[in-house]
């Protein structure tokens, strides 16, 4: 169980990395996959920052989700506004 949770801040970071690679998309759906993409890297972090007892890590992760949760918000209704203007 030890190697599983010592590997798990790889997957952590590709996923983080490619969450980046996403949000800087000017396509709106592609940019909410990325605030997931991040959400899931907060879940992992927490995870690997447990076992660690990366304290600090644990907090900035909590942080960090509590803003990319506003993102996917935020994107999802300017998306929707989007649609609408193109609609009309």
């Amino acid at each position: 169980m030890d190697i599983f949770l010592d590997l798990l801040q790889w997957p952590a970071m590709l996923i983080t990395v490619a969450a980046a690679w996403l949000i800087g998309s000017l396509n709106p759906r592609r940019r909410t996959v990325g605030f997931w993409c991040f959400l899931a890297s907060n879940v992992l972090w927490v995870v690997w920052g447990l076992y660690a007892s990366a304290w600090a890590l644990i907090a900035l992760q909590v942080c960090l989700a509590v803003m990319n949760i506003r993102g996917v918000k935020k994107n999802d209704r300017d998306d929707r506004q989007a649609e609408a203007q193109r609609t009309a």
